[in-house]
């Protein structure tokens, strides 16, 4: 299970170090894309191909399917990170998620989430308040 939460710098190079406590679990290779709630995942090869069958089962006659198909594989890009343990993100994806200098990378359970500081931030402030009913509503009648 991946979980916590890391700062790190992008540099000038759109690289960023992926923290040592996650590296083991991606292995040598995984996938970076777009995400939800403008961050990016990076799954490793073996979360990725469940998503892929997941996605397969989707009717290709329905557009929200064709849609989020696309918005989800257009970005989507195999990584290897470097001797530093860093994953350079292409520009297209720094674009997407707003990536700045501070980044913060986190363990969400079967992949890693990768969000620009203020965002992450932003992000948590407009839902502190709600989590206890989140919990509530996806916990009720345990």
């Amino acid at each position: 299970m991946l979980m916590g939460e890391y700062h790190h710098s992008i540099d000038e190079k759109n690289r960023l170090i992926i923290p040592s406590k996650f590296r083991n679990e991606l292995g040598n290779s995984f996938v970076l894309t777009r995400g939800l709630d403008k961050c990016l995942f990076i799954y490793s090869l073996k979360e990725w191909e469940k998503i892929i069958s997941k996605l397969r089962t989707l009717p290709f006659t329905k557009k929200d399917s064709r849609d989020f198909t696309r918005f989800f594989l257009s970005g989507a890009t195999e990584c290897t990170l470097d001797k530093s343990g860093r994953v350079s993100i292409t520009s297209p994806l720094v674009n997407y998620a707003g990536l700045n200098s501070t980044c913060v990378v986190i363990g969400a359970n079967d992949h890693i989430e990768i969000w620009d500081k203020t965002s992450w931030e932003n992000f948590f402030i407009e839902n502190e308040e709600n989590f206890a009913n989140i919990a509530e509503n996806l916990f009720e009648g345990e």
